[in-house]
């Protein structure tokens, strides 16, 4: 009993360390990623190095291959690209096994100790790195707890000749998918096997079809990740299953031949099986990477949909344009429209969060990374233009767009707050009255026809939709004041829930500002 806790305690000490190593890793590359991802999906090659090295870095496949998928989910690159990133995902995975062969847990005490030194008196990026490292030795830990407690089971006369035993291969393969599905991590049970091999407690035919098992286990999380993605998301999902299955028939039907080139590859048992995850998910990849093309047209027909497709580069500022001040700054104009119309689709999105709980939050933090991004290329590139000999004319432009570009991420800002209220809204099952239901509404309908009137400025500047918003900026504060008043007093009455009304107050001011915001876009564009 106390040798099964150990071992039970060892899996949760390397699923801690996964999970936490992945969340960790993303902190620390999250903020670089964005400048890279057109570069690293231009070729399959290129897609299929990706998949390895993030691996690699998060130490799971499951993770690198759910910020695939979301990353489709967001259209920030296409079901094709996602094909090659995935093939090396399953490739990156297998170091992870290799690592335990090596025997790498036995020093992982003292990668614990370094990384937790560095975690508590690092500073910045030193305290994620040893944050990282900590984790990373935390996997490897309890993989060595799972190893000292099977030891004895080596003096079990029953236990060794039941695992000596060949049992039955497709018993084998059920068991990793189940215990793969289960933990979503394909290293913990090839780990596991790998441990009983250096005991001498499993012959190559029983872990084979384990690892065949473990392969087809780990779509399940992408599975579950690719079920409330996009179209896109959810063909990418299927192809991950579609790649597994045929590598592991295509294996299946070729497996004396394949336990064959792993015995006369090396007579080590633990790095057969190694050799055995890594050589399973090279045939996977030789497969399918030359047919990418002709994949993707396949998966096109069978699930098919298209969905809307969302840069997140800019796509109109030109960088040849820049020693044009006129044309660069007509790049910019447009590239500011795109902007206010992403911000747009930002604000119904959350306002449609409040009418009815659609679960489309991953599409407004998403959104609200491109236009962050946005912003942050329009001003670098309005500097870059500065730098040259401008007129008066050309400079006031490039102060004005500078505020535009500024305003409109700061209206994302607040439509992403307003969707997160929402969200937080429908969770929480919390109503508003009917009253503040009206008034609610009733601001709505101005901050949206505020909304319009702005964008339709950025397109054609009109003096009279500018007094427009004005006029209805100067009712949405009086409205705005009325309803928090008016919330005030159901609340001493008791008509409205406490938990309601920091909900309802925040929303206004979100509301209130975003028509402020609004205003200012408009007015900028007028004078320019």
């Amino acid at each position: 009993m106390e040798n099964i806790i150990i071992v039970i305690a060892g899996i949760v000490f390397f699923l801690i360390g996964t999970v936490r190593l992945s969340s960790s890793a993303q902190n620390l590359i999250n903020a670089r990623i964005k400048q890279y991802i057109k570069y690293i999906v231009a070729k399959p090659l290129y897609g299929l190095f990706t998949g390895i090295i993030s691996t690699v870095i998060f130490q799971s496949s499951s993770a690198s291959i759910v910020l695939t998928i979301g990353l489709v989910s967001a259209g920030l690159i296409t079901f094709s690209d996602s094909l090659a990133i995935i093939l090396g995902a399953d490739i990156g995975t297998t170091l992870t096994v290799q690592f335990v062969v090596w025997h790498f847990t036995e020093i992982s005490p003292l990668i614990i100790s370094a990384g937790g030194l560095l975690w508590l008196i690092g500073k910045a990026k030193w305290k994620i790195l040893g944050e990282i490292v900590f984790y990373f030795g935390l996997m490897f830990f309890g993989l060595e707890l799972v190893s000292k407690s099977l030891e004895p089971l080596k003096e079990s006369a029953v236990l060794m000749e039941m695992f000596k035993q060949a049992q039955h291969p497709w018993i084998s393969l059920l068991m990793g998918i189940v215990v793969t599905g289960i933990v979503q991590a394909s290293a913990i049970p090839i780990s596991i096997i790998v441990l009983l091999a250096h005991q001498e407690m499993i012959s190559l035919q029983n872990a084979v079809p384990v690892i065949m098992g473990a392969n087809i286990g780990t779509t399940v999380t992408a599975i579950f990740a690719g079920i409330v993605g996009t179209k896109s998301a959810r063909r990418t999902a299927v192809s991950h299953l579609i790649f597994k299955s045929v590598g592991i028939i295509f294996c299946f039907i070729f497996m004396p031949q394949f336990i064959f080139v792993l015995k006369n590859l090396t007579g080590n048992l633990p790095q057969q099986i190694a050799l055995a995850h890594f050589l399973l998910n090279l045939v996977i990849v030789f497969l399918f990477i030359f047919l990418l093309s002709p994949f993707t047209a396949i998966m096109k027909k069978i699930m098919p949909g298209e969905d809307e497709a969302v840069s997140l580069w800019p796509e109109y500022l030109d960088e040849k344009d820049v020693v044009n001040p006129q044309r660069a700054l007509d790049n910019v104009y447009n590239e500011i429209r795109r902007q206010m119309n992403l911000v747009h689709k930002m604000y119904l999105l959350g306002i449609s969060e409040l009418k009815e709980r659609e679960g489309k939050g991953n599409k407004l933090f998403y959104l609200d990374k491109i236009v962050i991004n946005t912003r942050e290329e329009i001003v670098k590139y309005l500097r870059r233009i500065s730098s040259r000999n401008l007129s008066e004319k050309y400079s006031k432009k490039i102060f004005a767009y500078t505020a535009v570009t500024n305003d409109i991420a700061s209206i994302g800002n607040h439509a992403l707050c307003i969707g997160k209220l929402a969200i937080q809204k429908a969770q929480g099952r919390i109503k508003f009255s009917q009253c503040g239901e009206n008034d609610l509404q009733e601001i709505v309908n101005l901050v949206s026809s505020n909304f319009e009137d702005a964008e339709f400025i950025i397109k054609e500047p009109s003096e009279s939709r500018n007094m427009d918003v004005i006029r209805r900026e100067a009712e949405i504060d009086i409205k705005v004041k009325q309803s928090r008043d008016n919330h005030l007093e159901r609340f001493h009455k008791g008509i409205c829930a406490p938990e309601a009304g920091t909900i309802f107050v925040e929303m206004l001011l979100h509301l209130e500002r975003i028509s402020d915001l609004c205003d200012n876009v408009a007015e900028y564009m007028c004078n320019i």
